[in-house]
């Protein structure tokens, strides 16, 4: 049997894939499959001494779910989702993703923990120079995919986000509705568990902000789960989500959607 590391030597463990690298439309593993997708016990960040970015964050999501995380510009919103892609790692607490403690991860383990995940950021970070087909096929290439393999799982995701045809245009030529589908495309073609969108329309008219809402809306009908971050409170209302709530780092469940948050902190300003 071939050996999947590349710097074996005959001591050394065997080197193990901390995550079950299952597809967003697929059967989960058994042992997980019954598991929520996420879980935050008890979560703290901080960046001062004694001044918690996020306190106390508790919150569970289920596999297939859409949910909304909002809050006002420096609440903390970002912070969360870098801790669910342990770009930063909680000093308190834990973080359960598909049951197993990312908290634990060594950093060698951590790009296994983002096959199952994919990010789509405000500002996009596609690389304008490149082309559409190259900008997406880096996230199959770094999993050392099959060419023809990556061109079609390519083909599928650009047709998925409305750029069917479009893969040979310079990023740098589209517009900017059309240069957030490219990276969404490369969040979803390795077909994750699990899309986290960070102000995906931050940058975007609300005609196009809607649109890209309906688009992931549309992945998460297809099986993936989604965490879509936004102060928008136009995109809030335009659709009945799971609502979460993030102010003074604190996450809390809006019990009656975006309608019953506006009236709290309405009545919390007057």
């Amino acid at each position: 049997m071939a050996q999947r590391g590349r710097n074996d030597t005959s001591g050394a463990r065997p080197s193990t894939r901390p995550f079950a690298f299952f597809r967003a439309g697929a059967r989960p593993d058994p042992s997980v499959a019954d598991k929520p997708i996420l879980v935050m016990d008890d979560v703290y960040k901080y960046f001062q001494p004694d001044v918690p970015t996020l306190r106390a964050v508790n919150v569970r999501i289920d596999r297939g779910e859409f949910v909304f995380i909002t809050g006002p510009s420096g609440s903390g919103k970002s912070t969360l989702l870098q801790l669910i892609y342990r770009k930063l790692s909680a000093d308190e607490g834990s973080i359960l993703f598909c049951g197993r403690d990312i908290a634990r991860l060594t950093r060698d383990s951590i790009p296994y923990l983002r096959r199952n995940m994919g990010v789509v950021f405000q500002d996009f970070k596609v690389i304008g120079h490149w082309s559409v087909f190259e900008n997406v096929a880096v996230a199959l290439e770094i999993l050392e995919m099959p060419q023809r393999l990556v061109r079609a799982r390519v083909s599928e995701a650009l047709e998925r986000v409305g750029l069917s045809g479009r893969g040979e245009d310079r990023t740098a030529n589209l517009s900017g509705g059309e240069q957030q589908r490219v990276a969404i495309a490369r969040a979803i073609v390795a077909e994750p568990a699990l899309l986290i969108a960070d102000e995906p329309t931050g940058n975007l008219d609300a005609t196009l902000a809607l649109d890209i809402l309906t688009l992931f809306e549309e992945i998460n009908q297809a099986g993936t789960t989604v965490l879509f971050a936004t102060h928008d409170h136009a995109l809030l209302s335009a659709r009945a989500h799971r609502l979460l709530v993030l102010e003074e780092g604190r996450l809390t469940e809006a019990q009656k959607g975006l309608a019953g948050w506006a009236t709290r902190v309405s009545r919390a300003h007057a």
